[in-house]
């Protein structure tokens, strides 16, 4: 676990290093769409968090109503 906080977040050329990478690896038709994947997977994340959110409040509503 030491080994990972010795090492730190990457700086400004390891970021244009891994950037790079990515590109040669898919292509520069091919980040468009893996950003779009992911932007898809985070939005579904935050309207289920959301969703499960108002259901665990509308519970704790309806729980001090019968009271």
């Amino acid at each position: 676990m030491n080994i990972i906080f010795g090492l730190g977040m990457p700086g400004g050329w390891e970021w244009i290093i891994i950037g790079l990478i990515v590109v040669i690896f898919f292509g520069a038709n091919k980040i468009p769409e893996i950003f779009k994947g992911f932007g898809k997977g985070i939005r579904e994340f935050k309207d289920a968090s959301r969703e499960i959110k108002k259901e665990i409040e509308k519970e704790s509503d309806s729980g001090s109503e019968k009271k």
